[in-house]
């Protein structure tokens, strides 16, 4: 694409299109843009749009869009999407373009730059840094403020990565070019918040500039002291301290919920405080009292208010690091000190506050989502957890202690007056859950417990009365605790509880608070996974019997009470009550697929939820395979049930969903017997257009759906699709080429292979070696290598070891020889997987046992080393050491938003064993062949092994012959 005037136009006209609400306009805009991205030029057009459009609206889209433009292919992979003219442009141009940029694009190319950064700096980026610090002395906070979030996107990685050579050598570069100039801005700030502390404009963009600085102090100081730091801990400490005391009435906010300038900063400082009492104890032991002191102080000062929340719970936070460390236990140790803590910070930090009610009802995904999936990292109650837990590592007994006395008098007030004091009961709740929990994982709830809390009876006398009244919407928090109490303390509480709590949570399941009904899902679904004696389910289909038609009937109603037309943890729970309840369900699966086909019809609409689309297409597979397992002939009912709506969401393009509709076609059409059904077979040549091999995510499930019309229909595709059969070799072709994706490129040559009758590929055989071979000499990785030995034995064992002999030779001569010294014997260690093996040892047997240019040619020279290979094969351990300069990247690790694989658990493929009919065990199968070998030109073998065979192998080699009975003539 030129840089042209005429571009620019049509690019902003697309751009404007792609914010149409109406999909039949914003689809083919969107289309569009995916179809020049490859162009070059391209991302250079979206950046003069940002800089020089007139339009608002477009210099921002344009910025969104090529920040995810450089998501999706700034990483190198194949095919290379941006050519290197255009990534020297960029990186040529992004800075400068960055730092004049208002702020709602600035932020957009800082993102770009640091995924630029990820993958080229230091080595292909050197002079990022330098032309970043240089801009400090502009003395412009508009620009310093753009360097100051860049480098912060840019650096906050180190709180995160593992420790690595590489890692040190690029913070060490960072440190040396950026720690002086960064301490100087950061002394040159404060000095100027005191020259305008009475400008409040002038005092907002420097306390901007002060977060971002606390934020840069906190990423590169991650991973370990830097020298410099240590040196100017000074500086630093002092400063933060003094800014953490500092109250600036221009700088208070009248917002409650908004957290203002002066507490996002004081919050950072918390934890970066937080960071050095936790790893740099020692160094920090000198200014750790008065921090204690002013955090302290702030915590008994600060409001309730939403806005001091991050505040609050990262003040609590760095007293919950510090109470821990053994260190600073004689800071804690005085009852009178324990008792305040407990009465000033943690009893009030737990209580529910109007604004959690207004959530709890108004926002109740959110709630959800920071109350039960653990984001709740910056919420009081959180913090105030950990701080209890914190303190009972070394004061436990006075804790515990402290506390029961709180509980008793909460209950007590909630017991006179329950409508107007139900809060003082979750407090309570609350409380008990803190104290009593340990350790805690989100796969098996409360792992370890305090004994000094009796679990089971708080259960009995306070939870359940709760769950069992008459009314299921009657106190819905109180109600939501309890279920929530159920979940977290499942292995706690006696099996015989939880089988009493079952049909109350199923009946939870009406309830109309969100919150309430997701709870009862979620925990339903966490009970059905616990595990018993012998792995088996705690819970069994049996217990579950008297309730399988109301459990059933409650999750589906629920999915149509507001608000949860699309919840996940329904969903979940549906899925895992098919895969509990097993042949239960089957009675009702007529009614349970209709109802799951058109909640498939109404999301395909507009995907948005994941996570609840992924369990939806899990139950699809489960409902098929239960009733299939019973019944093979049900398959055709779920197709009619099934195939209209996948119509729709092929013709559609819904992204999202194609890999899921591949998958469950694919479970489909493997339950067939015999032959495709004809409907099948219309859709094949659709599967070979080349639009839908370029997402990743379409490659494993349509490689698993060709593989199944293969295994299934060979015989079909020769005779009625022969004109297909290139058209299947050129997706083989395409995917050998990527080394993200050669193992599905030979998964599907396998099955052709295996499958395809041999005249219907005669004519394609040698051409399918040699572009291995230009893969080989390309690009051998040990991925390919190893798929590549798989392949040649699976070869062998289907047309016999002269017809591979024949064909490496007719490409070159004494290519097979080549093949065996350099490839075979070499490698074949490397092999992993049981089935992957056997092929290979079971074809290797051929080549050493039925094929006689092994015996008589200057191949000869090659069977001891093979047989030895071959006996490895069976006894060493396999050889998984990977070249340092191989770096493979997962097909789920490119970046970017193409919808990756999801693979379906439910959905899974059995493992196909080719030889399996043939061979039972390879080992007495190299025996009994050997024999043949050796009756067909007595003496011979016995003369080789014994002049050449190591003395261990042949002491294995015998073993087999012995346990197969046979010897050698």
């Amino acid at each position: 694409m030129e840089l042209s005037d005429a571009n620019l136009q049509t690019l902003t006209e697309y751009l404007k299109k792609t914010l149409d609400p109406d999909p039949a306009i914003r689809r083919p805009a969107e289309k569009f843009l995916e179809s020049v991205e490859g162009s070059q030029n391209y991302p250079l057009l979206l950046l003069t749009l940002l800089e020089k459009s007139q339009e608002n609206v477009i210099k921002v889209c344009a910025s969104v869009t090529f920040k995810n433009y450089i998501k999706r292919n700034w990483r190198i992979d194949e095919p290379n999407k941006i050519c290197e003219s255009d990534r020297i442009a960029i990186k040529a141009n992004i800075v400068p373009l960055m730092l004049s940029s208002p702020e709602q694009i600035q932020k957009q190319l800082s993102d770009a730059i640091s995924i630029i950064g990820r993958e080229d700096f230091p080595q292909k980026w050197p002079d990022l840094l330098t032309e970043m610090v240089n801009r400090f002395q502009s003395g412009d906070f508009h620009v310093i403020n753009g360097v100051l979030r860049t480098a912060h996107s840019l650096f906050k990685r180190y709180r995160h990565e593992f420790k690595s050579n590489e890692l040190w050598t690029e913070i060490k570069l960072v440190l040396d070019a950026f720690a002086l100039p960064l301490t100087n801005l950061f002394k040159a700030t404060i000095e100027l918040c005191s020259t305008h502390a009475n400008d409040a404009s002038a005092l907002k963009v420097l306390f901007s500039s002060l977060i971002l600085i606390a934020k840069l102090f906190y990423s590169l100081n991650f991973q370990d002291l830097p020298e410099f730091f240590e040196d100017n801990m000074e500086t630093w400490m002092t400063n933060f301290h003094s800014l953490l005391t500092l109250d600036n009435k221009l700088l208070q906010t009248d917002d409650e919920e908004e957290a203002g300038l002066l507490e996002l900063l004081k919050s950072q400082i918390c934890d970066n405080a937080a960071l050095y009492a936790q790893k740099y104890d020692e160094e920090f032991q000198p200014y750790l009292p008065r921090f204690v002191t002013a955090i302290w102080n702030l915590l008994v000062t600060t409001g309730q208010e939403v806005k001091y929340d991050l505040l609050v719970s990262n003040a609590i936070q760095f007293l919950a690091s510090v109470c821990e460390r053994p260190h600073y236990k004689h800071l804690f140790e005085d009852q009178n000190i324990l008792t305040s803590i407990c009465e000033k910070v943690i009893v009030p930090n737990m209580e529910f506050r109007a604004a959690d009610e207004e959530a709890f009802e108004d926002n109740s995904e959110e709630y959800i989502r920071r109350d039960l999936e653990g984001s709740d990292i910056d919420t009081r109650r959180r913090a105030a957890c950990d701080l209890v837990r914190g303190l009972c590592k070394f004061f436990e007994g006075p804790v515990t202690g402290i506390f029961s006395g709180y509980v008793n008098s909460m209950l007590q007030e909630y017991a006179k007056n329950p409508s107007v004091n139900w809060k003082h009961k979750d407090a309570a709740i609350y409380l008990v859950t803190s104290l009593a929990s340990k350790a805690q994982t989100q796969k098996h709830g409360i792992t370890q417990a305090n004994e000094l809390v009796n679990l089971t009876e708080f259960f009995v006398n306070h939870i359940q009365p709760d769950l069992k009244s008459a009314t299921v919407n009657e106190f819905p928090v109180l109600k939501a605790d309890g279920i929530k109490y159920i979940m977290i303390f499942r292995n706690q509480v006696p099996k015989e509880q939880l089988l009493v709590s079952i049909p109350l949570l199923i009946n939870h399941l009406q309830a109309e608070s969100i919150v309430v009904h997701t709870y009862a899902a979620h925990a339903l679904e966490r009970l059905f996974t616990m595990r018993g004696t012998n792995n088996a389910t705690l819970i069994t289909a049996a217990e579950m019997a008297p309730f399988v038609e109301v459990l059933l009937t409650n999750l589906f109603k629920a999915l149509t009470l507001p608000g949860s037309s699309e919840n996940e943890y329904i969903m979940k729970a549906i899925m895992r009550s098919f895969s509990l309840l097993q042949e239960s369900i089957i009675p009702y699966i007529p009614s349970v697929i209709t109802q799951l086909t058109q909640k498939l019809l109404a999301v395909s609409k507009n995907p948005s939820k994941p996570h609840f689309n992924h369990y939806m297409f899990e139950s699809i597979c489960l409902s098929i395979r239960i009733t299939c397992k019973a019944n093979p002939e049900a398959v055709g009912s779920f197709e009619e049930a099934l195939f209209l709506v996948f119509t729709e969401i092929l013709q559609n393009d819904v992204q999202e969903f194609i890999p899921y509709v591949f998958q469950v076609m694919s479970l489909l059409l493997e339950m067939h017997k015999n032959e495709i059904p004809s409907s099948y077979m219309a859709l094949f040549p659709h599967l070979l257009q080349p639009v839908l091999w370029e997402r990743t995510g379409n490659i494993p499930p349509l490689v698993r759906l060709l593989q199944a019309y293969l295994e299934r229909g060979a015989s079909t595709i020769a005779s009625a699709a022969a004109d297909k059969i290139p058209g299947l070799l050129g997706v083989f072709q395409k995917l050998i080429a990527s080394k993200a994706n050669d193992h599905q490129g030979f998964y599907l040559l396998n099955s052709i292979i295996e499958h395809m009758p041999p005249e219907s590929v005669d004519q394609y055989r040698k051409q399918i070696f040699i572009l291995l071979f230009q893969r080989l000499q390309n690009s051998k990785t040990t991925k390919f290598i190893k798929s590549f030995l798989v392949f040649i034995n699976l070869y062998c064992v289907r047309y016999g070891a002269l017809a591979l002999q024949e064909i490496f030779d007719s490409i070159q001569p004494k290519m097979f020889g080549m093949v065996l010294e350099k490839i075979i014997i070499p490698e074949i260690q490397k092999v992993s997987g049981q089935v992957e093996k056997k092929i290979c040892a079971v074809g290797i047997t051929k080549i050493l046992t039925e094929c006689p240019p092994m015996m008589d040619t200057e191949y000869t020279k090659l069977w001891i080393p093979l047989l030895q290979a071959l006996i490895g094969l069976f006894e060493l351990p396999e050889d998984d050491t990977i070249p340092d300069e191989e770096h493979f990247i997962d097909i789920e690790d490119t970046p970017g938003y193409q919808t990756a694989f999801s693979q379906l658990a439910f959905a899974g493929k059995k493992e196909h064993d080719p030889v399996g009919q043939m061979v039972n065990n390879p080992r007495i199968h190299l025996a009994q062949s050997l024999h043949k070998l050796s009756t067909a030109c007595p003496g011979r073998v016995l003369s080789m092994l014994s002049t050449s065979l190591n003395a261990e192998a042949l002491q294995y080699l015998q073993g087999y012959l012995q346990a197969a009975s046979v010897s050698l003539l």
